[in-house]
């Protein structure tokens, strides 16, 4: 792979636009492809071209999924009296998330940020339905336990249901 490090970043540079995101996605797509050294046949360096491709492309989903689309009527205005105060609470949750279990804080994430389904998040991390209601379970109490401050009436299963 010495040899073919060159070749790789340039096709991953092609990919991404970008050096630090093409160095990131060549990188992962060695990691993937280093638990199957020893069972591939032929090129290596196409099964790593192979896992960047796939990786992209996911990327690429991703953001598309997460896109803005127009609406005939505009959204009421946010009120902007308390901004201080939006930003401690948003810090605050910051914090607290990073202190959840990965799986976790990608529930959390998942519902909330993304407002998926919970199909929707099943299917993005690979788990049952009933995996995504009880994660988000223990991660809003575990939430409620670490970050008191961030309680609020939004935050509950019911309304997620």
């Amino acid at each position: 792979m010495a040899d073919s490090g060159g070749r790789l970043i340039r096709v991953a540079m092609a990919l991404t636009g970008d050096r630090h995101a093409a160095e990131d996605l060549l990188q992962s797509a060695l990691t993937s492809t280093a638990a199957r050294w020893r069972h591939l046949d032929g090129d290596p360096e196409a099964y790593v071209r192979r896992a960047m491709y796939h990786a992209q492309v996911t990327i690429w989903r991703r953001r598309q999924r997460l896109r803005e689309t127009p609406t005939a009527h505009m959204p009421e205005r946010a009120d902007h009296r308390d901004e201080i105060g939006a930003t401690d609470r948003r810090l605050a949750l910051r914090q607290a998330l990073m202190r959840l279990a990965p799986r976790q804080r990608a529930v959390l994430v998942a519902r909330f940020y993304e407002d998926l389904s919970e199909e929707d998040t099943a299917a993005l991390l690979g788990c049952s339905p009933g995996t995504v209601r009880s994660q988000l379970h223990r991660a809003l109490a575990r939430l409620r336990q670490i970050a008191p401050e961030l309680h609020d009436d939004h935050l509950t299963e019911e309304k997620i249901r």
